[in-house]
């Protein structure tokens, strides 16, 4: 697996993949990996010649100093398990060789990101689109691969590769989780052993509320059983509990046959925040 370092390096060698007319997928990630992020290199192995991860702690989409500064970094682990999973290269940047110099663009994604994550984290988005832009000029995927965890961050690169007209295909894979049910993630790592016992709980929660809504509970129903719960857990501190419109991202008064719904969560956990959704296909 070859290790790239600059945007000039990056630009060079998925040029060369295109003019000798392979495909290529690209997984951006931010690190400390898991089965999640092996699980989207083995998927675009499978549909594309050459795969190309990135990593890279994203400073401009952490809206909490601390949650940036004490972000897992493991660059040698996570090589050598990228590698495994049949990885080309990996791009490796230095927050120079993405920000050389401060950016002042702002995206505006409108009601996709002023619910949910957006409502909470002022200024995520535009961060998120920022350094995906980036990543796609740079490597010119003709896929890319995120997981569904970040099911509005899903959402939101979506609209960006639409309206700007990106030539690639954006592709899902669902959540992966550990045994008891917690959604894999790169901060489970900075949980306590009491932390990460009480953690599978948010699944429960979520499930809990999937079988409400195919009884036909009403959202507003949902949402206040469900915070109810996640309230009965003193270690856990919500932030939200949304039941939406799995496409729009929009609040539900109701519900239509056939409209797929997604209940979304976030909460702290000590000094980890944490979220999770599950879909309901109605």
């Amino acid at each position: 697996m070859e290790i790239l370092t600059s945007a000039a390096g990056l630009q060079a060698y998925t040029e060369n993949i295109r003019c000798n007319g392979q495909r290529l997928g690209l997984v951006p990630t931010m690190g400390a990996l898991h089965e999640g992020h092996l699980q989207l290199v083995r998927a675009a192995r499978e549909s594309c010649d050459t795969v190309v991860a990135t990593i890279f702690v994203n400073p401009t989409q952490f809206n909490n100093a601390d949650d940036f500064r004490l972000y897992p970094r493991l660059p040698e682990a996570d090589a050598g398990l990228l590698a495994a999973a049949g990885c080309t290269a990996l791009f490796l940047p230095a927050v120079e060789e993405i920000y050389p110099q401060p950016t002042v663009l702002k995206f505006d994604f409108g009601a996709l990101e002023q619910v949910m994550e957006g409502a909470h984290r002022p200024g995520h988005f535009n961060g998120v689109a920022t350094v995906v832009s980036k990543l796609f000029h740079l490597s010119r995927p003709h896929r890319a691969y995120f997981g569904q965890k970040d099911w509005q961050q899903v959402a939101i690169v979506r609209q960006l590769v639409a309206d700007l007209s990106f030539d690639l295909e954006i592709v899902a894979y669902p959540t992966i989780r550990e045994a008891d049910g917690l959604a894999m993630s790169s901060r489970n790592r900075r949980l306590t052993p009491e932390e990460r016992a009480i953690a599978p709980q948010l699944y429960q929660v979520l499930q809990a509320a999937a079988r409400r809504i195919r009884q036909g509970m009403l959202p507003a129903q949902v949402e206040a059983q469900a915070l109810a719960e996640l309230q009965q857990q003193p270690l856990f501190n919500t932030e939200y509990f949304a039941v939406a419109d799995a496409h729009t991202l929009q609040p539900l008064a109701g519900y239509t046959p056939g409209r797929a719904v997604v209940l979304c969560l976030a909460t702290h956990l000590g000094a980890v925040r944490l979220i999770d959704n599950v879909v309901v296909e109605l």
